[in-house]
């Protein structure tokens, strides 16, 4: 059944109030009538009866001292009385007249102590018993609902009686009866007319309580549909405007409109909010779960799912002994801290897979009084490779500030020995053999010292970004076709794997396709006996990932934390600047460079770039160094 709406309720209420209240003086009203009516006829009959009782005791109180009946007969002197009632005209005339004078009096009587008619309204009564009926003062005396029992009742007749006496004796007693038939025939016609009277007073009642209540709640409906429209976002500044008046409604509205400005205000921030922690969730590599005061999950991050293995769904809303599996190490340490409402402050915990979690779990405590809990789980080897990083990106700027003073203080002494060299040449006209090829070596060692020292530099000097809006597929494409003449000589195929989707990027083209290219050259010259070289393009999250996978000998667990070491090479060949300088150019497009490896089957280096929504069209924009570092 619905319910019912306030303002139908209200009505109701006012309806019923009023025909409470009319109903209430219709039965006061009601009540009234039929007591006033029984009490006239109280009053009537009672009136009767003393008239009766005024003529029949001058009858009793004759002289008998003259008459010829003997005083001390009590039967002679009974006889006397009875003809001395029955032969008085006057108390005859009376009783005849007592029947036409009240409809209600039934009949009259004067009775002897046992009950005996000496006179009777009715003939055929007289000198027989008469059993005795209901005293009609209970009647008069008593409540409504006892007289109503006596007008709907049973047929049923009573008496208003008084007693006589005679010489100090009691002699008998007047008796006037009354039928409740004949008090029901003659209040029907009043309590017709009263019901009548009441039933419309409260039918007109009722039309007029539920107009006027109608009218007086309609402001309810427009105070309701503003309401509604404050909820869902529709009250414009027009529709406020237009509502505002100066009685009490209007008063009322222009609260509400401020009430709803205000709530508009709020909802906006908190919908802000909302899309900001939905966002920081979302993008959070920590796993982050907010508890209540009775620990039910209210907030879990996406990626807690991964450190729990259950679905966020599933997660929320649940308490920690439904979340936590209790037989694994990391769920066992969570319950029991739960239990014990012990705080962790960082505490690393081996996984069964072997996988190293941080776990911190804080009880949030106001005024001494808790109210929720906050854990998190950090993945532990993620915290250390961001150590590493740190470390590696701190090394590399100590080495790049050193070399950079180097490779400038080496400059010029070889720029001189360069010029000297070739002064010697020119002064020596005639050189025999074995002093030429000295002279020949010295100037190819200078060459190539100084191609180094200019590497030195050119590793070291701040770089100006010319950013270009660019699918990264197209400079996979041109990556692959440049090492392909190498990958030929060694005996290895290049198998691409490329996402149908574009994958827009905004980078330096010339540096990042160097640093792509360092990656495939190391991956194809790490196969010497040949083999395939995977290249992936795909999208992760909100950014790009090029993956290049080799078939070679892996990286030896004890140096892979130094191949990004400027000058670091296993290669005969190698110069040990190609990973560091790739290394840096990701840094400087805020990405990333990260390796897998497993020994004797090959290594995987993930190059990760931030990725833009569209390619957009126009010239190259250059960007500092600093610039992008501040990005």
């Amino acid at each position: 059944m619905p319910a019912l709406r306030l303002k139908t309720k209200l009505v109701f209420a006012i309806t019923a109030m009023v025909l409470a209240i009319v109903a209430t003086l219709s039965t006061v009203y009601v009540s009234q009538v039929v007591h006033q009516r029984i009490h006239e006829a109280y009053v009537d009959a009672d009136f009767t009866a003393h008239e009766i009782f005024s003529v029949a005791q001058d009858t009793l109180d004759i002289d008998l001292s003259n008459s010829r009946i003997d005083l001390n007969d009590p039967k002679q002197v009974g006889d006397a009385i009875q003809e001395a009632l029955q032969t008085d005209a006057g108390l005859d005339a009376l009783l005849q007249y007592i029947q036409g004078y009240s409809p209600i009096i039934l009949d009259a009587s004067i009775v002897d102590t046992q009950g005996r008619a000496l006179l009777h309204t009715t003939e055929t009564f007289a000198g027989t018993i008469i059993k005795g009926r209901p005293d009609f003062t209970d009647i008069d005396k008593g409540g409504i609902w006892k007289q109503i029992k006596m007008l709907y009742g049973p047929l049923q007749e009573y008496d208003v009686k008084i007693p006589l006496v005679r010489g100090g004796q009691p002699f008998g007693e007047v008796r006037v009866g009354i039928s409740n038939v004949f008090l029901k025939n003659e209040l029907q016609p009043l309590l017709r007319h009263a019901l009548i009277f009441s039933g419309l007073a409260i039918l007109i009642s009722m039309v007029l309580a539920a107009g006027l209540s109608n009218f007086a709640l309609r402001p309810m409906a427009a105070i309701s549909l503003r309401l509604d429209q404050i909820s869902s976002g529709q009250l414009t500044e027009a529709a406020e405007s237009r509502a505002r008046r100066s009685d009490e409604y209007g008063t009322v509205t222009s609260k509400i409109d401020r009430l709803g400005r205000q709530m508009r205000d709020v909802k906006e921030v908190f919908s802000a909010l909302k899309e900001n922690l939905d966002q920081m969730m979302a993008n959070l590599q920590d796993g982050v779960m907010l508890f209540t005061s009775d620990f039910k999950a209210v907030m879990v991050s996406a990626s807690a799912e991964r450190f729990i293995g259950r679905p966020r769904g599933e997660m929320l809303g649940s308490y920690p002994i439904d979340i936590f599996f209790p037989d694994s190490r990391l769920g066992n340490v969570i319950l029991q801290a739960f239990e014990s409402h012990q705080s962790i402050a960082q505490e690393e915990i081996e996984t069964e897979n072997g996988r190293r979690v941080q776990l911190a779990l804080d009880f949030i405590e106001e005024h001494g009084e808790r109210i929720g809990a906050l854990l998190t789980l950090r993945d532990a080897e993620s915290v250390h490779r961001i150590e590493h990083e740190i470390e590696l990106s701190r090394r590399l700027a100590a080495i790049g500030r050193l070399t950079s003073g180097v490779a400038h203080e080496v400059k010029n002494p070889i720029n001189a020995i360069v010029v000297h060299l070739e002064v010697l040449r020119q002064k020596l006209h005639e050189i025999d053999p074995d002093t030429r090829r000295h002279l020949d070596v010295i100037g190819s060692e200078i060459r190539r010292l100084d191609r180094v020292v200019q590497t030195l530099v050119d590793f070291t000097r701040p770089v100006d970004l010319r950013l270009t809006d660019m699918d990264i597929r197209k400079l996979v494409d041109d990556v692959v076709l440049l090492a392909s003449p190498e990958a030929e000589r060694h005996n290895v195929h290049i198998l691409r794997e490329t996402s149908p989707e574009p994958l827009p990027v905004r980078i330096d083209a010339d540096l990042v396709k160097q640093a792509v290219l360092n990656i495939v050259i190391n991956g194809v010259q790490a196969m010497a006996e040949g083999g395939n070289l995977h290249i992936t393009t795909r999208r992760d999250g909100e950014g790009v990932v090029i993956a290049v996978c080799d078939e070679g000998p892996g990286i030896p667990a004890e140096i892979r934390d130094k191949i990004y070491n400027l000058y670091f090479t296993t290669k005969k060949s190698g110069s040990g600047i190609g990973l560091a300088m790739t290394y840096r150019v990701l840094q400087l497009h805020n990405g990333s460079l990260e390796f897998d490896s497993v020994e004797g089957r090959g290594a995987t280096f993930y190059l990760r770039l931030p990725m833009i929504e569209h390619v957009a069209t126009g010239e190259p924009r250059v960007a500092s160094e600093d610039s992008v570092r501040t990005a």
